[in-house]
């Protein structure tokens, strides 16, 4: 019997589905020469890959994965994090997770911002402005506050990290006003708006600095409802980073396997040393708990407690075990594994930073204490 897995609204793929569907986003990075997409882009400019974006996003649907049926959505988290770990096995520089995930689980929370919704679902890429300084998300830390001027709201503020900015056409905001939290539609070309693309060690994801001074905002939630929104559309995104960070520690693994199998060192495959062999296993259970992270946070999808907890658990495992991964990778590739030429250090840049992207381990692990009342 073929198991299915549901959203909110009911839709859901089923096993043959999910597959069919990671076959699919695989062929078309194949399609785009898989790490290649990434060494097309300036490492002073990371940003997307806006041709490899409308294939997947607009022709593929991956625009609207996870958001409400109403918006053309489908495939829930399951779906998500299926192909958010095809993503990360090269990569792909894509606002999958900024724009389809951030913005568009907040978006899908506030209930008013459909037509928002509608064009994000279509692959205009939207962009997320919320989380602190530190590069974490509390609600008692929005960089943006909100004041209001003939009742018209007015931000002011600057939010750092936020992914994809600079190429985003849409600005979802959270900030701080006299009710608490709330959400609000910006657009990064308005005056008052200042977006500056900032250069990353990532190259495969870009980030902007967004400055807001009186900026005319549209607003989507009311009465402080939006704190509480970004926290629920954040423990999503936290299992979508988490999955990706597998697929890049799996794409690590396999490319260290196949090398060690080739490269020969005094007359035999270096992966026929203990040494080598053993670094090798210790690899290969990083991922396979990573992948149990991820699955587990999956299974917890409709009960939001169990997956807030699940996607703390699964961002502070799944992080490390990336960064591990792909620091052995660079490793056992020797001084070639060092070089620019190598994908060896694209996987490496990507897993430091999406270490502390969304918060580190130490603060999800801190968070995880606090849900369980620790």
């Amino acid at each position: 019997m073929t198991s299915t897995v549901a959203d909110a609204d009911g839709t859901a793929l089923s096993d043959t589905e999910l597959a069919d569907l990671r076959e699919t986003v695989r062929s078309v990075c194949a399609d785009a020469g898989g790490t290649t997409a990434v060494r097309r882009l300036s490492e002073e400019a990371p940003g997307i890959d806006a041709g490899l974006w409308d294939t997947l996003g607009r022709q593929v649907g991956l625009a609207a994965l996870g958001l409400p049926a109403s918006a053309g959505g489908v495939g829930g988290l399951a779906g998500i994090a299926a192909v958010c770990e095809e993503l990360g096995r090269t990569l792909a520089p894509v606002p999958l997770l900024s724009s389809t995930v951030l913005a568009g689980q907040v978006l899908a929370g506030c209930g008013t911002a459909h037509k928002a919704l509608a064009r994000l679902a279509e692959g205009v890429v939207h962009a997320l402005a919320a989380v602190a300084p530190d590069g974490t998300w509390r609600p008692d830390a929005v960089p943006v506050t909100v004041t209001w001027q003939g009742g018209a709201p007015l931000l002011e503020g600057t939010a750092p990290f936020v992914l994809d900015g600079a190429d985003a056409e849409a600005l979802v905001v959270a900030a701080a006003g006299t009710d608490g939290v709330d959400l609000f539609l910006a657009d990064p070309r308005a005056p008052g708006v200042t977006v500056r693309r900032v250069p990353t060690l990532d190259l495969s994801r870009g980030q902007a600095v967004v400055t807001f001074h009186r900026a005319r905002a549209r607003a989507s939630t009311a009465g402080g409802e939006g704190a509480e929104i970004v926290s629920r559309a954040l423990d999503v995104a936290l299992v979508a980073l988490a999955a990706e960070q597998l697929g890049g520690a799996q794409a690590a693994l396999d490319m260290t396997v196949a090398h060690v199998r080739d490269r020969i060192q005094f007359g035999r495959a270096i992966g026929g040393f203990q040494a080598v062999k053993h670094a090798c296993a210790d690899m290969l259970l990083q991922v396979e708990a990573a992948r149990s992270a991820v699955v587990r946070a999956v299974r917890a999808d409709g009960s939001p407690r169990a997956l807030a907890e699940a996607a703390a658990v699964a961002q502070a495992w799944c992080a490390e075990a990336f960064v591990s991964v792909a620091a052995e990778c660079v490793q056992l590739h020797g001084g070639m594994g060092f070089t620019w030429e190598h994908d060896a250090h694209l996987y490496f840049r990507r897993a430091q930073s999406d270490a502390v992207l969304l918060g580190g381990a130490a603060h999800h692990r801190e968070r995880l204490a606090a849900l369980l009342g620790w």
